[in-house]
């Protein structure tokens, strides 16, 4: 269970994460893309999927990313990332056999990251 000062901790921590975000030029468009929608996109949208004060903000979240990188930025890195992902699922050895996800809980993590490729590649993100 979240409590409101944890939420507020985490929430503070996005405002933080963001201005970084602002100076990620200087790592490299890779490095910047990997960290921020491999990384804290992916982990924010999985802490939204249980909490929802991280779900109210999930969508400033995507919007701040479609502006950080161009469509086609977007567009290439999210095709790699999901290459990369599809590579280290089917490389798999016996010794990490041991520490693999459930099923269930890749399902989760494969829908998620499907999801933030949808809202990231989308030519318009549309309101309800």
């Amino acid at each position: 269970m979240v409590t409101t000062r944890s939420a507020a901790y985490r929430l503070g921590r996005l405002r933080a994460f963001q201005h970084r975000l602002r100076h990620a030029d200087r790592f490299g468009l890779k490095a910047a893309f990997d960290y921020v929608v491999g990384e804290k996109l992916i982990n924010f949208a999985s802490a939204a999927a249980q909490h929802s004060e991280f779900a109210r903000e999930l969508p400033k979240f995507i919007a701040q990313v479609r502006r950080m990188f161009t469509r086609e930025d977007i567009r290439t890195h999210i095709a790699r990332l999901e290459h990369e992902r599809n590579e280290k699922s089917d490389d798999v050895s016996e010794e990490d056999e041991l520490f693999r996800e459930s099923p269930v809980a890749a399902a989760e993590r494969d829908r998620q990251f499907t999801t933030i490729k949808e809202f990231l590649t989308a030519a318009e993100l549309g309101t309800s």
